[in-house]
């Protein structure tokens, strides 16, 4: 059996760890060529150089390569940089590249591994939000696929293979509704960064956990899920479900609905993407809980409504989504600013979704063409969210 060249983007955030976790169990099938981290836990990046012992190790700064050099095996070359990146993903030889790489930073990345023909196992939802059918058009064109890595998208993509495209009805992605669901929305000016980050079920990355906590996630979700499944956003819904164990629905034209189960642990959904399209077992004696265990141990499942006035964030992606033009990677880069604003203390956690909103209007009111054609194009929307979102965050003293 031939292993798959493997490299994994982010590999010390949670999510390249656990995808670390699933070749450590699956070492006859894969090989992890390439690993690349922006280079804050030099010690844990080297460790992780010397267990696996890839080609090569790259991360962001020559800062961070100095505190390297000396740690990593003879065999693994070192390089740093962005251009530095691309090039690790971008010449040819790698069979899947995982990108766990956080914000629109993942879309340059994501692309060129596409455009040399390996197949991307994403992770990063911002990079299809901002130019899902540019990444589309160039896995048609070097025969890459995509395959997602977000829990609910990948629940979608298994479910999808129990009926053709034209049998589907609707889309159901779930969110646990993050750590204030049942908070009183009186008290949410005073949240601080290490609430807010406190994710009940998840074990995820500040920014990403705060996108949970405003349910900004699930509307960059809604947006991802209609250009990886070319499915309208009219068709898809979002539920609240605090259990975190059903991932996602599809419902058919038949009316059957088939769901996704497994427990809310992220090694299920990255193991789906890099054994795609077979189905590998888990790893003899795995901590996660067996479906049949976790069901009985379970003593309901439950589904709410989405309230839009305590959650707006998924009603301004669906209408950023229905816009089209560069309303999409402008939300986005918007977000990723003003989350920024509020982990640094500069902005309360209720000035984010509002600050979105507003740079949605200013999108709203240009003369906007139609959906980004390139990289480049989706990159100049992103920094067109950036700069008018931080214009916004001077009016609220951020």
């Amino acid at each position: 059996m031939s292993r798959r060249s493997v490299a994994v983007l982010g590999a010390t955030g949670s999510v390249g760890e656990a995808t670390l976790a699933v070749a450590r169990n699956h070492r006859d099938r894969l090989r992890i060529s390439v690993l690349a981290a922006q280079g804050t836990r030099p010690a844990r990046l080297a460790e992780l150089a010397r267990e696996f012992r890839p080609d090569l190790v790259v991360v962001a700064s020559g800062d961070g390569a100095a505190a390297l050099r000396s740690e990593l095996p003879d065999t693994t070359s070192l390089t740093c940089g962005g251009q530095a990146l691309l090039d690790a993903v971008g010449t040819g030889g790698l069979d899947l590249v995982v990108t766990a790489i956080v914000g629109a930073a993942g879309l340059q990345p994501a692309a060129a591994a596409l455009a040399a023909g390996a197949d991307l196992a994403l992770a990063n939802k911002e990079a299809m939000v901002a130019a899902g059918p540019v990444l589309h058009r160039l896995a048609a064109a070097s025969g890459a696929s995509i395959l997602p890595v977000d829990s609910e998208h990948a629940a979608i993509h298994q479910a999808l293979r129990a009926g053709r495209p034209q049998e589907v009805c609707r889309l159901l992605l779930t969110a646990s509704g993050g750590p204030f669901l049942d908070r009183d929305p009186a008290t949410l000016d005073a949240v601080t960064p290490a609430e807010a980050t406190a994710h009940p079920t998840w074990n995820m990355g500040a920014k990403i956990s705060v996108d949970s906590a405003t349910l900004m996630n699930k509307g960059l979700e809604l947006i991802e899920a209609s250009y990886l499944f070319d499915v309208a956003g009219s068709r898809i819904d979002i539920a609240i479900h605090p259990q975190s164990l059903v991932h996602s629905i599809v419902e058919f034209c038949c009316g059957n609905g088939i769901a996704q189960i497994s427990a809310n642990d992220m090694q299920y959904p990255i193991q789906y993407a890099l054994s795609y399209p077979e189905r590998w077992p888990r790893a003899a004696g795995s901590a996660s809980t067996g479906l049949t265990e976790l069901l009985q141990t379970t003593s309901n499942l439950e589904f709410r409504q989405v309230d839009p006035v305590l959650f707006p964030a998924p009603s301004l992606a669906r209408a950023a989504l229905a816009g089209g033009g560069g309303a999409p990677a402008a939300l986005n880069a918007a977000n990723e600013i003003a989350v920024d604003a509020f982990l640094s203390r500069r902005v309360p956690f209720t000035a984010i979704v509002p600050v979105v909103a507003r740079v949605l209007e200013r999108h709203d009111q240009q003369a906007v063409g139609g959906e980004p054609e390139s990289i480049e194009e989706a990159l100049a929307w992103d920094s067109w969210g950036r700069r008018h979102a931080r214009e916004v965050l001077a009016q609220f003293g951020g």
